[in-house]
C-alpha cells in the first residue's frame, strides 16, 4: 500500500474552521461512508480546503490508498502535473499490471521523458489512468483527494473525468473541492463519478462567525463589532478571520460610524479591479460605500451626475450587483464596499459624508453623515445627533440610537447641558435595550472613571449591573460602592434596592429576601417620584410572590398594573405585563396567557428590545408547549435560542426551554445536551433559580429518553433546590409528576406517593387544577404498581378528560398513553369483581393525541409499545461499550469525571461526588476534551450514546 505521508498520521480532531459546518460535514462523511463521492464548491475563502482536509483526515483511514493533488493557478499551464501528483508515488506499484502501450503512455506523461500528449496518446493515456485506478482498487478502497479543481491542468482534468465516468462499482471514491460562483460547479460535477454529492458551502451565520473568532482567540469582541465583521465579511470565514486579526493588531478599536480596519491582504484581494475604473467612477463608488442604502437617486443628489454610466461600468467589472428591480446600488460583496471606504483618505471620506448629509432623505442618516463629516466638538451637531437618536429609539432601533448617542457625546462640548457623559450613559442604556451588554458595560466603566455627580455614578453602576445579566455574583463588589454613591437619596436608593432584590433571588437563592428588597425598592421609588422604578419593583415583587405561592400575589399584580403606566415597563420582560403573564399561565388561564405574551412580543419587536424578545419568545414557546402545540413550541424555542446566542443574553434560560421543546417534539439527544448546557450556564452564573429549571428539563428529557433512574437523580436534586429556595408553587416548574412517574418506573412507589401528597397540598391551597390532574395521573401509576389496576384505569380515564378540558394537550396525550399501557397490562392479569374494563387495550387514541400535538418522541414510544406489546420504555444504557472504550486512555480522575458527565451530572454535582473543587472539574474536562479529540460536554454525551462525534 502506498499512501502519501499526510495521511499516514493518526486521525486528529477536526480543525477549528469546521465551526458552523457540522451538518454539512456529517452529510459529506455519510456520503463517503456509503461509498459515494463528494464535490465541495463555493467562493474563495469560504472554507472548502479546510473541510476537504478534515474529511480526508477523518475518512482517509478507511481507504487502503489515498491519492492527492492540489492545483495552483501559476502551474495550471503545465500538462499532466496533477496526474503526476496523484500517481507519481504509486507508478511502480501499478505499472506492471498495465498493458505495454498504456504503461508507456502513462510513464511518459508522469516522468516527462517522452513526448506524450493527449492528441497523440489520448486513448492509451485515458485507459491507463482507468486501469491504474482499477489495479489499486483491487488491493483495497481508493480515495482521490483533489483541491482547487478550477486550477487543474486541462490534460489531467480530462483524464480524471474520463476515468471517473467509467469506474462503475470499482471502490474508488473522489473527494474534490472547486472554487465556484453560483451554479458553475455543474461542469465539474459532470466530470465526477455518477454518485457524487455536490455540497455548496455558504456563508456562516453571525453566531458561527462569533464562535470562529472566539476559537481563534480574537475575543472578547462586542456584539456590535461581531455584527460589523459578519456584515463586512459576508459570512466568509477567511474574510472574517482576517478582519478579526486586523482588529486584534490595531492599537485602537474603531469608534461608532468608523469602518473596520481592512487588512492589506483583503484590500488587494477585492480591489484589484478598481484600477480599471475611471477616477470619477471610483468616486461614485466611494459615495455608495458611505451610504447606508445607496440608490441612483441618492448618488445624483450627492453630486454624482453620471451615476448610471459609472455604476454600469462597475457592474461590468463585477464590483456591483445591480438589482433586477428597483434603483438600489448593491456591491457584489460587502467587503468591496468596506475596502473601498477604508482605502480612501480621511479628507475625501469627510467630503463624501458632507455631501450625503444634505442628500440623504432620512433625518437619522443626515445626522449620522453630518457627524462623520465634522471634526471636533460642535453643540449644534451634537443636538441633531441626540434628536436622531431619540427618533431611532422611537422607531425601535436602539442599537442605532446607541451609536448616534456616542457620536453625539463625541461632538458635545465638556461644559454643555446635557454633558457628554450624560449622553454616553443614555447610549449605554440604549445598548442594554439592544442586547449589546458588552458595549454598554464598556461605556459605563469609562464614565465611572470621570463622573463625580452621584446621579451619574449610580446610573453608570446600574448599567454595569444590568450588563452582568444572570451572572450577578460577578458584580457583588459593586453594591457597596453604589450604595455609598446613592447616599440617602430615595430615588437613587430605589434603583440599588431593585438590583439587590435580583441579587437576593439569583445569587442567594432566597425568595423571601428578594421579595422584601423589591417591596422596599417600590416604597423608595414612590417617595422619590420615580414611577418607572416603582413599577419595575412591583412587577418583580408580583413575580416572586407568584412563584412562592404567596397569597398576596394577585393584589401585587393589580398594583403593578395600576395607572399611570410606563410604556417601557409595560412591555419589559421583568415588567408588569410579564408578571401578569406568569400569574395567568400558572393559574391555568392559557388562552389569556397566550394573548398577553403575543401582544408583548409584538411590542418589544417594534421597540427593538432584544433581551425582552428573547424571553418573550421563550414564554410563548412554553405556552404553546403546555397547550399541546409542540411543533410550534419547538420552532419558537429554537428561534429564542438562536437570538439568545446571537445576542449573548438569556442563553441558559433559552437552552432550558429548547430542551423541553426538543424532548417533546424534536431530538431527545439534543434535548439532553441542551439541558446540560443550561445547567452549566446556571452554575457558571451562580444562578440557583435557573439551575433548578435546567435540571427539571434534564429530568424530563431523561424520562422521555427512557432512563427513569437518571430522571430520578436529576429531579430529586430539583426538589432539594426548590425547597432551599422557598418555591412552593408546583405550577412553576411542573416537574413533580415526572418525578413521581420516574420513581414508579424504578420501583419506588412509596417515595412517589410522598412526592404526590406533599405537592398536592400546595396545589390544593393555590388552586392549581392542571397540577392536581397530573398528580392524579402519577398516583394512578402508583396504584397500578401496587396491583390496584381497575382503580388506576378509572383514575386515568378521568384525568385524561380533565386535562383535555383544561387545554393541556400534551399532558392529555400522556394520560391517554398511560391508560393504554395499563389496559394492555390489565388485559393479561386475572380480574377481581365483575366490573368491566373501561375500554379496549388500544394505543390508537394516544397516537392520535400525540400526532395532533406533533409530539414525535412520544409518538415513537406509542408506536413501539403498540408494535412490541411493551408496557414501559426500556431504560437507556448509560455508557455502551463504545463509550467505555473511548475512556480507556484517560487517567483515573479524568475517567471518573467523564463518566459522571455521561450520567448527566453538572460540574457542581461532580465536584461534590468526587470531593474536588468545581475549578478542578473544569480543568479535568479540558484535558478530557483534548485527549478524546472533542470540544464539549455535548460530544461526551454523544460518546455515551454510542455515536461518533461530528
Amino acid at each position: 500500500m502506498t499512501v502519501p505521508r499526510d495521511f499516514q498520521e493518526p486521525p486528529r480532531s477536526r480543525p477549528d474552521l469546521v465551526i458552523g459546518r457540522e451538518d454539512l460535514f456529517t452529510s459529506a462523511r455519510e456520503q463517503l461512508g456509503r461509498g459515494g463521492s463528494v464535490l465541495l464548491h463555493g467562493p474563495a475563502g469560504i472554507g472548502k480546503s479546510t473541510i476537504l482536509r478534515a474529511l480526508a483526515a477523518d475518512y482517509g483511514g478507511s481507504a487502503r490508498t489515498v491519492l492527492r493533488c492540489s492545483a495552483t493557478e501559476s502551474e495550471s499551464h503545465l500538462p499532466f502535473l496533477a496526474l503526476a501528483d496523484l500517481f507519481g508515488l504509486v507508478l511502480d506499484e501499478v505499472s506492471g499490471q498495465l498493458p505495454a502501450a498504456q504503461r508507456t503512455a502513462l510513464e511518459s506523461a508522469l516522468t516527462g521523458r517522452g513526448e506524450s500528449t493527449l492528441q497523440r496518446d489520448g486513448l492509451a493515456l485515458r485507459l491507463a489512468v482507468l486501469s491504474a485506478l482499477r489495479a489499486l482498487a483491487a488491493e483495497g478502497p481508493v480515495l482521490v483527494v483533489a483541491d482547487d479543481l478550477q486550477w487543474l491542468d486541462a490534460a489531467s482534468a480530462e483524464l480524471l473525468g474520463f476515468a471517473a465516468r467509467r469506474l462503475g462499482d470499482t471502490p474508488v471514491q473522489m473527494l474534490c473541492a472547486v472554487r465556484t460562483e453560483g451554479q458553475e460547479y455543474d461542469r465539474h460535477l459532470r466530470a465526477s463519478p455518477p454518485d457524487t454529492l455536490a455540497v455548496r458551502l455558504g456563508p456562516l451565520s453571525r453566531t458561527q462567525v462569533s464562535a470562529l473568532l472566539d476559537h481563534r482567540g480574537y475575543a472578547p469582541l462586542s456584539r456590535s463589532t461581531i455584527r460589523d465583521i459578519h456584515r463586512t465579511s459576508g459570512g466568509n470565514p477567511l474574510f472574517a478571520l482576517e478582519l478579526g486579526r486586523a482588529l486584534a493588531e490595531s492599537p485602537t478599536r474603531p469608534r461608532p460610524g468608523e469602518p473596520l480596519p481592512v487588512p492589506t491582504s483583503l484590500r488587494a484581494l477585492v480591489l484589484s479591479r478598481l484600477e480599471m475604473l475611471s477616477d470619477e467612477a471610483r468616486r461614485t463608488l466611494l459615495v455608495a460605500s458611505a451610504g447606508a442604502r445607496p440608490t441612483l437617486a441618492l448618488l445624483h443628489a450627492a453630486g454624482r451626475e453620471q451615476a448610471e454610466a459609472e455604476t454600469a461600468q462597475a457592474a461590468a467589472l463585477g464590483l456591483l450587483a445591480t438589482e433586477a428591480e428597483g434603483p438600489a446600488v448593491r456591491f457584489a460583496h460587502p467587503l468591496i464596499s468596506a475596502a473601498l471606504y477604508a482605502e480612501a483618505p480621511a479628507q475625501e471620506r469627510r467630503a463624501v459624508h458632507a455631501a450625503l448629509s444634505t442628500a440623504a432623505s432620512d433625518p437619522i442618516e443626515r445626522a449620522r453623515h453630518l457627524a462623520l463629516a465634522t471634526t471636533g466638538t460642535d453643540p449644534e451637531v451634537a443636538a441633531r445627533l441626540a434628536e436622531a437618536g431619540a427618533l431611532a429609539r422611537d422607531r425601535g432601533a436602539p442599537s442605532m440610537a446607541a451609536s448616534l448617542g456616542l457620536l453625539a457625546a463625541r461632538h458635545t462640548p465638556a461644559d454643555s447641558t446635557p454633558g457628554p457623559d450624560e449622553r454616553r450613559l443614555l447610549a449605554a442604556e440604549d445598548a442594554i435595550t439592544a442586547g449589546e451588554a458588552d458595549l454598554a458595560r464598556d461605556i459605563a466603566r469609562d464614565v465611572l472613571t470621570r463622573a463625580t455627580v452621584p446621579a451619574e455614578r449610580v446610573r453608570a453602576w446600574m448599567v454595569v449591573i444590568e450588563a452582568a445579566g444572570q451572572a450577578l455574583g460577578e458584580v457583588d463588589a459593586v453594591f457597596p460602592q453604589v450604595l455609598a454613591d446613592a447616599g440617602d437619596d430615595p430615588g437613587l436608593l430605589a434603583l440599588v434596592h431593585y438590583q439587590l432584590a435580583w441579587r437576593g433571588l439569583v445569587v442567594e437563592g432566597d425568595f423571601a429576601e428578594a421579595r422584601q428588597e423589591a417591596e422596599h425598592a417600590a416604597e423608595l421609588a414612590a417617595r422619590g417620584g420615580d414611577r418607572r422604578t416603582e413599577l419595575m419593583a412591583l412587577s418583580f415583587q408580583a413575580s416572586t410572590e407568584t412563584l412562592m405561592g404567596h397569597p398576596g400575589a394577585p393584589a401585587t399584580v393589580k398594583r403593578a398594573l395600576r395607572e399611570p403606566q410606563d410604556p417601557y415597563v409595560a412591555c419589559h420582560h421583568n415588567g408588569a405585563g410579564s408578571a401578569r403573564f406568569r400569574w395567568l399561565i400558572m393559574s391555568d388561564r392559557l388562552p389569556e396567557a397566550r394573548a398577553v405574551i403575543t401582544a408583548l412580543l409584538r411590542e418589544v419587536r417594534r421597540r427593538g428590545m432584544v433581551e425582552s424578545e428573547v424571553h418573550f419568545l421563550r414564554f410563548l414557546a412554553d405556552t404553546e408547549l403546555r397547550t399541546g402545540h409542540c411543533g410550534r413550541a419547538l420552532d419558537l424555542a429554537r428561534e429564542s435560542l438562536r437570538l439568545a446566542r446571537d445576542a449573548g443574553i438569556g442563553e441558559g434560560a433559552s437552552a432550558m426551554l429548547a430542551s423541553l421543546a426538543e424532548a417533546s417534539a424534536g431530538d431527545v439527544e439534543r434535548a439532553l445536551a441542551l439541558a446540560r448546557e443550561a445547567a452549566d450556564h446556571a452554575e457558571v452564573d451562580g444562578d440557583q433559580m435557573y439551575l433548578s429549571r435546567a435540571l427539571a428539563a434534564l429530568g424530563y428529557a431523561q424520562l422521555v429518553a427512557g432512563d427513569p433512574a437518571a430522571a430520578v437523580r436529576s429531579l430529586r436534586r430539583v426538589r432539594e433546590l426548590e425547597q432551599g429556595l422557598g418555591i412552593n408553587d408546583p405550577a412553576r416548574g411542573r416537574w413533580h409528576g415526572d418525578l413521581a412517574e420516574a420513581l414508579v418506573r424504578i420501583g419506588e412507589p412509596g417515595e412517589a406517593q410522598d412526592v404526590i401528597d406533599t405537592t398536592r397540598a400546595h396545589a390544593l391551597r393555590l388552586g392549581r387544577e392542571s397540577v392536581l390532574a397530573v398528580l392524579d395521573r402519577a398516583e394512578a401509576l402508583v396504584r397500578a404498581a401496587r396491583g390496584e389496576h381497575e382503580a388506576a384505569l378509572v383514575r386515568l380515564a378521568s384525568v385524561r378528560d380533565r386535562l383535555g378540558r383544561l387545554g393541556y394537550g400534551l399532558e392529555e396525550a400522556r394520560a391517554a398513553f398511560a391508560l393504554a399501557r395499563l389496559r394492555a397490562q390489565a388485559a393479561a392479569l386475572p380480574r377481581t369483581g365483575n366490573a368491566p374494563l373501561p375500554g379496549p387495550a388500544s394505543y390508537d387514541e394516544a397516537a392520535r393525541l400525540f400526532r395532533r400535538c406533533r409530539a414525535l418522541p412520544w409518538l415513537r414510544q406509542v408506536d413501539a409499545a403498540a408494535a412490541g406489546g411493551s408496557t414501559a420504555v426500556e431504560p437507556a444504557s448509560v455508557a455502551p461499550p463504545v463509550a467505555l472504550d473511548a475512556l480507556e486512555g484517560l487517567a483515573s480522575m479524568e475517567r471518573q469525571v467523564a463518566s459522571l458527565v455521561m450520567e448527566g451530572a453538572t460540574n457542581r454535582e461532580i465536584a461534590a461526588r468526587l470531593f474536588i473543587s468545581v475549578k478542578t472539574v473544569e480543568a479535568t474536562l479540558t484535558r478530557v476534551y483534548r485527549k478524546l479529540g472533542i470540544r464539549s460536554r455535548v460530544d461526551i454525551v454523544r460518546l455515551a450514546a454510542g455515536r461518533r462525534t461530528t
